[in-house]
């Protein structure tokens, strides 16, 4: 089976596919990832043949861009999708001409992100399986609203029509350079956004249930992980581990654009007394203005770092979601823009998170309040059950097989 797997987003977005294309490989089959070159770390540790998509993406999530412009400025799902469908409809013909020629001979194409409407149009051209997917559940239920509204929006007797919505949404900001792309290849324009194609979900089910008005093709499958190497710390780091009580993790990943004086000055009053890990991803927060209770990380494996903490304070995405949960440890959600609501909400029904910390009014008093929800011991007790819970999943392998069904049932149906 050769398949090819493409995505746009930051690089917690391409890391789980990263993952899954190892997991295809070691089970025998082909696979490449094409992704924004600046978030194909993952790709290049693991060994998984990557091309790189035009853009830039860490870029465009700069102060002075517009994705950065929105969040400051708590804007709604349209400003959101806006931006960032400007960066998939600049680039919408040259990421179809790279996906066409990699995808070459594949059996299926695995799309999500920014990519995902392009990536769809090249498997229709190039005749293979054209397979969703992704970390944020997109499939119409009755059981939640559209992941890309705060959940607090929408009543609960509008839950599916909200998918039907935003769907619709998207489909009209990226619909007529996605076409255009199409006419380069003699594709003949599409009026709605596609909905019979698999779904593949890097989405635990002990953190969202499978809804039971699911359709048979969008599969659950848990998070995508690669295989934990041996990793030693930095002395540094494992001498401030060794010298006090399990410090606080936080860390915003690749977020942009957010008020970091505000921010930054909420969490050191808050911490005082605490011992903190402090991650700066993206965020271009100055290391430098932290207090000496603040050890500052680089890229920590999560898989190895977060057991060690007594807290993860984070913005909500999906991947830090789950890793956090799968650590055992308690969450503070501090949500700034899409799908990370909607974690923040899943992490607090869960019982190992209390309710989100504003991220663009964030207070000292909010985040010490939510550190001692997280210190409570049933809390602590319940994040630990659900993460021992998430570490018997293997969501690549069942991802794998699932893969292999879709393109043996299509192969058959094709004969």
């Amino acid at each position: 089976m050769k398949l090819l797997i493409a995505t746009y987003g930051t690089e917690g977005d391409a890391r789980p596919f990263a993952a899954l294309c190892r997991g295809l490989i070691d089970a025998g089959h082909e696979a490449r990832l094409l992704a924004d070159a600046a978030t194909l770390g993952s790709a290049h540790a693991l060994g998984v043949p990557a091309t790189a998509l035009a853009g830039d993406i860490r870029g465009m999530l700069r102060p002075d861009h517009a994705i950065a412009g929105v969040v400051a400025k708590g804007g709604g799902f349209n400003e959101t999708a806006r931006a960032l469908a400007k960066i998939a409809n600049d680039n919408a013909q040259s990421w179809m001409r790279t996906i066409v020629e990699a995808g070459e001979g594949c059996d299926a194409i695995l799309v999500a992100g920014l990519a995902a409407f392009v990536g769809l149009s090249a498997a229709e051209y190039l005749g293979a399986k054209g397979i969703g997917s992704g970390m944020i559940p997109l499939t119409p239920t009755a059981a939640f609203p559209s992941a890309f509204l705060p959940p607090r929006w929408v009543p609960r007797m509008l839950n599916r029509a909200s998918h039907g919505l935003v769907n619709g949404m998207l489909w009209k900001a990226f619909r007529d350079k996605t076409n255009a792309a199409r006419a380069m290849f003699g594709l003949p324009p599409r009026t709605a956004v596609w909905k019979d194609h698999p779904m593949l979900y890097g989405v635990s089910p002990s953190l969202l249930s499978a809804p039971a008005d699911w359709p048979a093709n969008a599969h659950l499958c848990g998070q995508w992980l690669a295989p934990s190497p041996a990793w030693t710390p930095p002395p540094d780091l494992a001498h401030f581990l060794a010298a006090g009580e399990a410090p606080v993790y936080i860390g915003f990943g690749s977020m942009t654009g957010f008020d970091n004086a505000r921010l930054l000055a909420a969490l050191i009053e808050a911490m005082r007394g605490r011992r903190a890990l402090f991650y700066p991803g993206w965020s271009g927060i100055d290391p430098k203005a932290l207090p000496e209770n603040f050890f500052v990380v680089g890229d920590t494996p999560h898989d190895w770092l977060l057991p060690r903490t007594a807290a993860v304070i984070h913005h909500g995405g999906s991947g830090t979601s789950h890793s956090a949960t799968r650590a055992g440890v308690p969450s503070i959600v501090t949500p700034f823009a899409g799908d990370q609501f909607f974690w923040a909400e899943r992490l607090r029904q869960a019982g190992v998170a209390p309710a989100a910390v504003d991220g663009r009014k964030p207070s000292a008093k909010a985040f010490a309040s939510a550190l001692d929800f997280a210190a409570g011991e049933t809390v602590r007790s319940r994040a630990r059950a659900l993460g021992e819970t998430m570490r018997a999943e293997n969501g690549v392998a069942n991802a794998v097989a699932t893969l292999e069904r879709i393109v043996a049932l299509d192969v058959r149906e094709g004969v």
